[in-house]
């Protein structure tokens, strides 16, 4: 792990000095992500680290801004073949600093909000923060085809779809309109 970086930092200060933090952090230490990756001890890919720069500085506006880059191989469990594989990130984005949630009404489009609570922002939820938003819903390793079932259960499936008898619970509906109709 890099230790170029504060665990904590002011993000007004850094603005003022137009500071910029970069390093790394590990896997691990990101205890969302960390859920939502494949276990350690399975074989797959090892947890490794999250590489970063954060860039701190002042728009037009006069809001504080960091810009985030963030790079990681995460190892995740593919949905469709259940191996695990290392699915690599590179995410860039822009966010601005608010200290009330009612604030981020007022932040630009082009920016992301971060709530910063006492003048303190730790540098390992930029980067989580950046990392899950990076993440895929339904995991999927390239290349990954479809499962296939053996044929005799593909056989099997389509014979008893076709002994079953189909349930049309209104089929008779229609004829009782009709005598209604007549009366």
């Amino acid at each position: 792990m890099s230790r170029d970086f504060p665990d904590i930092v002011d993000p007004w200060k850094a603005a003022d000095g137009r500071r910029r933090f970069g390093g790394t952090v590990p896997l691990g230490r990101l205890a969302r992500l960390a859920e939502l990756l494949a276990p350690e001890d399975d074989g797959g890919p090892a947890w490794g680290e999250a590489a970063f720069e954060a860039v701190f500085g002042y728009d037009e506006q006069g809001l504080v801004t960091i810009r985030v880059s963030v790079r990681a191989d995460l190892p995740l469990v593919c949905q469709r073949s259940l191996e695990t594989y290392a699915e690599h990130v590179e995410r860039a984005s822009t966010v601005v600093v608010i200290t009330d949630v009612g604030e981020q009404e007022a932040v630009p489009e082009a920016y992301e909000p971060v709530l910063v609570e006492d003048r303190r922002l730790a540098l390992a939820s930029l980067v989580e923060e950046e990392l899950l938003l990076a993440v895929p819903q339904v995991p999927r390793k390239p290349g990954a085809s479809e499962p296939e079932l053996p044929a005799d259960v593909s056989l099997e499936r389509a014979a008893a779809k076709k002994k079953e008898p189909v349930h049309k619970p209104f089929a008779g509906l229609a004829g009782l309109m009709k005598d209604k109709d007549r009366d």
